[in-house]
């Protein structure tokens, strides 16, 4: 790097650098023009969003999820009932409800906008699970 005039009165000027664990060591790596910092490009979402509206039992999906980008879900209307995210990995036959520490995940039972899950499988896919025992839901998971 260029060195740089340090001015009166000081007589000093602290440094400062960004650096990056450039192995698997973690052996500091100081970031300049021929070593750049790392990145990872995000990239647009795979799938349209799955929507709709339902007033009964309804299994929607598949949702395939982008990976590594957080997955949101909407809840709205005037409905009373049960709302699960499921995963599966083998095309849907297999439904899994989404846990975090054993303990159920994903699972509404009121309107709601919040991110549910962040997918790092290839392949996985994403289904909403709806009971509603009265009343219309409308339902949004997009990313």
């Amino acid at each position: 790097m260029p060195n740089s005039p340090i001015s009166v009165p000081a007589g000093y000027a602290p440094a400062f650098a960004i650096g990056f664990a450039a192995s698997s060591g973690g052996d500091l790596s100081i970031v300049e023009p021929s070593r750049p910092l790392p990145v990872t490009s995000v990239q647009p979402p795979a799938s349209s969003p799955l929507t709709g509206t339902v007033q009964a039992q309804t299994t929607a999906g598949p949702f395939i999820p982008a990976a590594a980008r957080p997955v949101f879900l909407t809840l709205a209307g005037l409905w009373q009932g049960n709302v699960i995210i499921a995963r599966s990995t083998d095309g849907g036959a297999t439904l899994q409800p989404l846990t975090l520490a054993g303990e159920p995940w994903a699972s509404f039972t009121s309107n709601a906008c919040e991110a549910v899950w962040e997918e790092y499988e290839a392949g996985a896919a994403l289904y909403l699970i709806a009971d509603v025992t009265s009343g219309s839901l409308q339902y949004r998971l997009s990313q």
